[in-house]
């Protein structure tokens, strides 16, 4: 139940031993998401899998603007920390549960209420309307522990512990997989059955949270009270770029897959089989990036600039070797890695090539995630924010759009590859000369004044 202080010791030691849980909290989430799976798909058959595909794309969607709120908790915690503030550590927790606790619940409420129409309007199939809705709705009204759970996790993390967040999790997965067939199959829920499922081990996960956090007392958890307007201003000033960035991201994801399904089924799934391999390749880079953001943070509030440089050094090297690494082993192992998850042949020669040809790109996505996480650790929330919108509708889409008619479905790789070079030159040449260090979070009077 540590915390580390990351202003002192061992920078190498501290961005292992810090990182290294989030990686394996990283990859047990992606467990989660494909257990879940496998459970709807073996016990309730293609069309109840399909429900839930549409309706997590919908909880993704919808969630993607508080998750990027609650990713403020990072920066203005970890800052909190570095500047040896426990009270207004202790003001700020309470401030980003009320905001973040009230918009869970109404996003709950609209969720459940306009499920059916949201589903209608993304063009889901008819067979598919009633098992999504409901699915969707119970969903909605657990949204609560989601949030909950992960919120903590991020508070943890921002204190310099990325272990106990680690105990979450693995209760989550190991509670999702015995209840899914239970409430599936024993009780004959049906798809109703893996919703309660989920938010249930949700639900148990954030208890377990809340008693580590009170009974410790690690985090300064207080009877909710309404926060002061400073903390509202700062809180959003912070996440609303954040919760933006997310809405960007997954914008930008969607309007290159339109890209790739001009080419027809076969590239449509092989892409998304090497996407699945990709979400796996960058755990480590977004565990660095998480790490970095926390680590830099508590140097940038101790003003010990040489101390967030070596950071930024020592996470891009690490960075760097991890991703070389798995670079060489999925362009060996390319061609098993796709049949994994399909078996047309088309499908997987066109998976097995482009994530041949991408594999070696991927350290400049990598270096994206630390140059932009020391950045975002400044404050610097809305920069981060621009830095995304070029990389994803500046370069990428672009990119793509023009090598893929130039030189056919081969082109999807490579225009992905190229933005995430000169998208990582962007980032670098903001984190070398943009203003970001002269950015003072808790100064009232230097807030307004920070621009580009």
């Amino acid at each position: 139940m540590k915390q580390q202080n990351f202003t002192t010791g061992s920078i190498w030691r501290q961005l292992i031993t810090f990182s290294f849980p989030m990686l394996l909290t990283n990859l047990l989430q992606v467990s989660y998401q494909f257990i879940d799976s496998l459970w709807v798909g073996n016990l309730l058959g293609a069309d109840s899998l399909g429900a839930v595909a549409v309706s997590s794309t919908v909880i993704f969607t919808v969630l993607s603007f508080i998750i990027g709120v609650n990713n403020a908790t990072l920066t203005i915690l970890s800052q909190l920390k570095g500047r040896e503030d426990d009270t207004g550590l202790k003001s700020y927790v309470n401030a980003f549960t009320v905001i973040l606790g009230s918009m869970a619940i109404l996003l709950g409420v609209v969720g459940f209420v306009f499920a059916e129409h949201i589903l209608q309007l993304l063009g889901t199939p008819n067979e598919l309307i009633k098992e999504a809705t409901s699915y969707l709705q119970i969903n909605f009204l657990g949204i609560l522990f989601l949030f909950g759970y992960n919120f903590i996790g991020t508070v943890f993390r921002a204190l310099g512990n990325s272990k106990t967040p680690l105990q979450f999790v693995i209760i989550a997965v190991i509670l999702n997989t015995i209840l899914d067939p239970i409430f599936i199959y024993t009780f004959n829920w049906g798809i109703e059955g893996a919703a309660y499922a989920t938010i249930v081990a949700q639900g148990i996960a954030l208890l377990y949270g809340l008693f580590i956090s009170l009974r410790k007392n690690i985090i300064p958890f207080s009877i909710p009270s309404i926060p002061k307007r400073e903390e509202v201003s700062l809180i959003l000033k912070q996440g609303i770029p954040s919760g933006l960035q997310m809405t960007v991201i997954s914008a930008g994801s969607a309007a290159i897959m339109s890209v790739v399904t001009s080419f027809g089924s076969a590239t449509v799934a092989g892409f998304g089989a090497a996407q699945r391999l990709e979400s796996i390749i960058m755990l480590p880079a977004h565990a660095l990036g998480t790490a970095v953001n926390s680590m830099a943070g508590q140097n940038i509030a101790a003003h010990k600039w040489k101390r967030v440089n070596k950071i930024t050094l020592y996470a891009t090297l690490l960075n760097l070797a991890a991703m070389l690494i798995a670079a060489v082993l999925i362009f060996l192992f390319a061609n098993i890695g796709v049949r994994m998850f399909i078996s047309e042949q088309q499908a997987i020669s066109f998976g097995t090539e482009y994530i041949k040809i991408i594999a070696f790109f991927f350290p400049f996505l990598g270096f994206n995630f630390v140059w932009n996480g020391v950045v975002r650790a400044s404050g610097a929330a809305f920069q981060v924010l621009v830095l995304n919108f070029i990389s994803f509708w500046i370069l990428r889409f672009p990119l793509i759009y023009i090598f893929a008619k130039l030189i056919g479905e081969k082109g999807i790789a490579v225009g992905m590859g190229l933005s995430f070079v000169i998208s990582s030159i962007f980032a670098f040449s903001y984190y070398r000369f943009g203003k970001w260090r002269k950015i003072e979070l808790f100064d009232e009077e230097k807030k307004s004044a920070v621009t580009l």
